[in-house]
């Protein structure tokens, strides 16, 4: 079984016009199945930060041992990264950044990817800071309601293209027991 054809299933209750004899609403439950959720809240925040913690060794080589200017220092951090990072999720499922944050990097079959899938997710982590823009209002006690544009970064694009994902290490215990995979 893969995760992406894992499904968890649901239930809702909704409210009937009808009563018991004691005055009781009756409830309807409904069940459904919905794809599982491998993600959590706020990762997008934590793979960013978790990327910029993966370039500062390297950047920071690049600077002092190798004696390179800053701008040079920082585009030579980003393929050396991409790399790097690609070799350590290939052999340990994780990055620097990543450890910090417990996240794990799996495979549709809940392992390590292999080094040329996570170096094609790791390449395409360049071109997937393609922005959300939403509306949100909030109120002032100077000029009343609001309104105001925001802007999100979105770091999934690499990970549904080559179907990956980042997990939390809380969580890979039971995604590998829900697939029956041993672990690696």
């Amino acid at each position: 079984m893969k995760i992406s054809e894992l499904k968890e299933k649901k239930t809702t209750r909704r409210a009937t016009q009808d009563f018991d004899c004691e005055g009781n609403r009756i409830y309807d439950e409904f069940e459904y199945y919905l794809p599982y959720k491998v993600d959590f809240p706020n990762s997008d925040q934590q793979r960013q930060v978790a990327k910029i913690i993966d370039m500062i060794p390297l950047f920071l080589i690049f600077l002092f041992i190798f004696k390179q200017t800053l701008f040079l220092s920082f585009l030579l951090s980003i393929p050396s990264v991409i790399i790097a990072g690609s070799i350590t999720e290939t052999i340990w499922g994780t990055t620097l950044g990543k450890k910090l944050f417990k996240m794990f990097v799996i495979n549709d079959y809940g392992n390590s990817p292999d080094f040329s899938k996570s170096l094609k997710r790791n390449f395409l982590c360049l071109s997937n800071f393609y922005p959300s823009f939403s509306e949100y209002t909030f109120k002032t006690v100077a000029f009343g309601t609001k309104t105001n544009f925001r802007t999100d970064l979105s770091m999934h694009m690499n990970n549904k293209l080559c179907k990956t994902y980042i997990v939390k290490e809380s969580k890979l215990n039971e995604i590998r027991n829900l697939l029956d995979v041993e672990p690696t």
